[in-house]
């Protein structure tokens, strides 16, 4: 195979972002100007890029000649069967690599208190520990296009919102970790002029990127929701019934519920909007709690598997794979609450958006304050409830 294609003098005039020196050894430039030598080999059916350092001829930089050097040991190190990333003399002395995980975790750790959503700290371990699995045990500067196209692929189509998420945190953590000279080069976690060349442009997500159920397939899917058994089922069950959002549901102790008065009051430091908010239960959301509490192992309605803690939120999800409803979300089905209220009842939009806890304006807060207001809400909660019995 041809080798030593280049020259210094064409390295200098390149304006191709990615230069072939031959057998393996390639100079890819950044959009920012810089370059870096890349050994790109294949072991095993998998595709591998080493980097070998920064081009240039300054302190810690990588002249041709070098770079060559470096190629020569790599092929030497693969023509014995052996691994270049834990075998070549440069790296034997380094100390033990970071792995993607770890850095994940410490990114998660430094970047949380400027977090102000309830939910980001979550997702981002969510996301650390479940959907980025597979790069955890991955040394950060070996993260490559193939690893992370491997982590995406599962999601890609069936769970395009949490994929989004899932690339756009892997770029963040790599761009962290280059930021900190862990590792050098283009991000293979970049969408455009990127990854848009190898996977397809993610489904469009309706009503603002949660995934909505028509509403007129509820009651075929309430069906096969309440035939399933199981924590996680009659949470998501619950939530639609009540139009609530799935955090507001995972995280309710029994002492929020007044279950003669069929009212479930969530307080303000539980709520999105900072105020307190009375649900008005439908009689098999009554069931449901009741039931809940006969097996009650903590205060919390729905617990999760851990002690003390309540249920995940990728568990709700989960049901949603079980039912052959992956495509949607589980906030999407106050969506299809809010468009079934607006096309097939004559509830009036501001009671539907006070059900649904949102502060639209004055009127809605006038509507919601006002003494029948709880009434023409249990109205609207128990049609809801009718109408998802088909």
């Amino acid at each position: 195979m041809a080798r030593n294609l280049l020259t210094v003098a064409e390295i200098k005039a390149a304006t191709k972002p990615k230069l072939r020196d031959g057998d393996g050894l390639w100079l890819h430039a950044s959009k920012g100007g810089g370059k870096a030598w890349v050994f790109i080999y294949i072991r095993n059916g998998r595709r591998r890029e080493m980097g070998l350092g920064a081009y240039g001829t300054g302190t810690g930089q990588v002249s041709l000649a070098a770079a060559r050097t470096k190629a020569d040991e790599i092929r030497g190190i693969l023509g014995r069967g052996g691994d270049p990333f834990k075998e070549m003399e440069e790296r034997l002395s380094k100390p033990k690599p970071t792995l993607f995980g770890d850095l994940a975790d410490e990114y998660i750790r430094t970047m949380s208190p400027k977090w102000r959503g309830k939910q980001t700290l979550p997702a981002w371990e969510r996301f650390a520990a479940t959907y980025a699995k597979g790069l955890r045990k991955i040394p950060v500067d070996e993260v490559d296009t193939d690893a992370v196209v491997r982590v995406l692929t599962p999601l890609w189509n069936s769970k395009p919102e949490t994929a989004t998420k899932t690339r756009e945190r892997v770029k963040l953590v790599l761009d962290h970790a280059k930021a900190r000279g862990l590792r050098t080069g283009d991000n293979p976690a970049s969408w455009a002029g990127h990854l848009d060349q190898i996977l397809p442009t993610p489904k469009k997500l309706v009503r603002g990127h949660h995934a909505a159920m028509p509403y007129a397939d509820m009651p075929a899917f309430m069906k096969r929701l309440r035939a399933k058994e199981g924590v996680a089922a009659r949470a998501l069950e619950f939530t639609i019934l009540a139009a609530a959002r799935s955090g507001e549901t995972r995280g309710a102790p029994f002492s929020e519920f007044d279950l003669e008065k069929a009212v479930w009051t969530v307080p303000a430091g539980r709520m999105k909007e900072p105020r307190e908010h009375r649900v008005p239960l439908c009689a098999r959301a009554i069931e449901i709690v009741k039931e809940m509490k006969e097996i009650a192992i903590n205060q919390l309605v729905f617990p999760g598997q851990k002690l003390g803690r309540p249920l995940s939120d990728a568990a709700l999800g989960n049901v949603l794979d079980d039912t052959a409803a992956s495509e949607f979300t589980v906030h999407g089905f106050r969506s299809a609450f809010s468009d079934w209220t607006g096309e097939e009842t004559h509830h009036r939009r501001e009671v539907a958006e006070a059900a649904l806890a949102h502060a639209v304006g004055d009127a809605v807060e006038r509507a919601y304050r006002r003494g029948d207001a709880l009434k023409k809400r249990r109205k609207l909660m128990d049609d809801w409830a009718k109408f998802l019995e088909g």
